[in-house]
């Protein structure tokens, strides 16, 4: 069979990742590639392992007792599971959006501020404001915000409050941004936002976002996966897994007749 495309090299690999919590099987041998080039949406019923899987890209999962995790995970070859691995370093190179707006109770501009602080980023305060709005501009925030970086971020709208946490991912120069369902608290104009993000984030960062919303992931993604009871049953072009997939387990969620 050949391959018309050249794939990009990937940013991250994982091989033969299973997830059990306690005695419970929560993830199947899942092994999937992610670049720089493609965004990547999981996709799949709830309770598919779809979090779960993303929560192994940057070990969220050890916050979790019960939680164990097999297999290998490997960001630019380097093994994010190996016992010289810091873990706080890993969470700025892989930096994670989630559901629910999480923004800190502080200003916004200290919001964005505290991760490179923390990480030693910024020699002076000069630096640190030049992070701090950069990092606000390409979260698409800035002119919005400029001229209110000592109000809190909690007083922003539930979008504005997404985007904050997408640019304070983004302070700390992250390599790859996990988003778990980030529009799901959203409305129709805030996810408007939030999408358009995406595609003007694309290629500067590895980007992985789970997603209930099918249209959704044929909107911002060029790579979808589709998971099922702790499996991923098929991974490929988006374009190609919504018009033709290979899976009848796929066509039968894509078509509606589960979810």
């Amino acid at each position: 069979m050949t391959q018309n495309t050249v794939q990009p090299d990937p940013k991250m690999t994982a091989r033969d990742i299973e997830v059990f919590y306690g005695q419970k099987k929560a993830i199947n041998g899942v092994s999937i590639d992610i670049d720089m080039e493609n965004v990547t949406a999981f996709i799949g019923p709830s309770g598919c392992g779809k979090s779960t899987f993303l929560r192994t890209l940057n070990r969220m999962n050890d916050t979790i007792p019960s939680a164990r995790v097999k297999g290998t995970i490997m960001l630019d070859g380097e093994d994010i599971y190996s016992s010289s691995m810091d873990v706080v370093q890993l969470r700025a190179r892989v930096g994670m959006v989630f559901q629910k707006p999480n923004p800190f109770p502080k200003s916004i501009y200290d919001n964005i501020a505290y991760g490179p602080r923390i990480h030693g980023l910024a020699s002076d305060k000069e630096e640190l404001d030049q992070i701090v709005e950069k990092s606000l501009q390409r979260a698409g925030l800035w002119n919005e915000v400029k001229d209110r970086l000592s109000e809190s971020g909690t007083a922003l709208s539930g979008g504005q409050q997404q985007r904050l946490c997408i640019a304070r991912a983004i302070a700390v120069d992250p390599e790859v941004i996990l988003m778990d369902e980030p529009c799901s608290a959203l409305d129709p104009i805030a996810t408007a936002k939030i999408e358009e993000l995406i595609h003007e984030l694309r290629g500067k960062y590895a980007i992985v976002i789970v997603t209930h919303n099918m249209q959704q992931a044929a909107r911002v993604s060029q790579r979808t996966a589709f998971f099922h009871l702790g499996d991923m049953v098929e991974y490929g072009e988006t374009s190609e897994m919504f018009t033709n997939p290979q899976q009848e387990k796929t066509r039968d969620y894509i078509t509606g007749r589960y979810g």
